[in-house]
């Protein structure tokens, strides 16, 4: 197999792409630590709870959505159980399963983050581009997610971090 070198322009983009999120996710996770003394894979998964029926979802769907492994995923649950924040409870459909509840602590320490979280958000990116770039940040990234889980060439099966038997 011939290796397909990444041309200049790709090269430069991939670069821009991995400083850039670098640079975003450190900003992003330190401005959290700060106001809410919580990374941002512990308000992630706040926020994805929040978001779902009876503030509810079973921990694989949970892992799916935030893109993680299982084992950081349930890292990340246990801390937040820990502080009050989260509960997990067996799965009445399975089981072997598991489900993460948001409480209403947990609740309440969400609703106090998110406004700085969203600020810090708008000011280190959306601020920065046009409406017109947001469209293609927003497809871009869509095609780069369809591309690794979708039906395309790519990862596939096993190889999705949240169906990893181990980190």
């Amino acid at each position: 197999m011939t290796t397909r070198w990444l041309t200049p322009a790709e090269q430069r983009a991939w670069r821009s792409y991995v400083a850039a999120a670098s640079l975003l996710e450190d900003t992003i996770d330190r401005q959290l630590q700060a106001e809410a003394g919580m990374p941002h894979l512990y308000y992630s998964i706040l926020a994805m709870l929040s978001e779902a029926p009876e503030r509810q979802l079973r921990m694989t769907d949970l892992a799916e959505v935030l893109k993680i492994t299982r084992s950081r995923l349930t890292y990340g649950v246990t801390r937040l159980a820990n502080d009050g924040l989260v509960r997990r409870e067996g799965c009445p459909t399975d089981r072997r399963g598991h489900v993460a509840v948001l409480t209403d602590e947990g609740m309440d320490v969400l609703e106090r983050a998110a406004p700085g979280h969203v600020e810090q958000v708008r000011t280190a990116l959306f601020d920065r581009l046009t409406p017109e770039q947001v469209g293609q940040l927003e497809e871009i990234c869509a095609s780069v997610i369809h591309g690794i889980q979708g039906d395309g060439p790519g990862i596939q099966g096993e190889d999705l971090p949240w169906r990893r038997r181990s980190s």
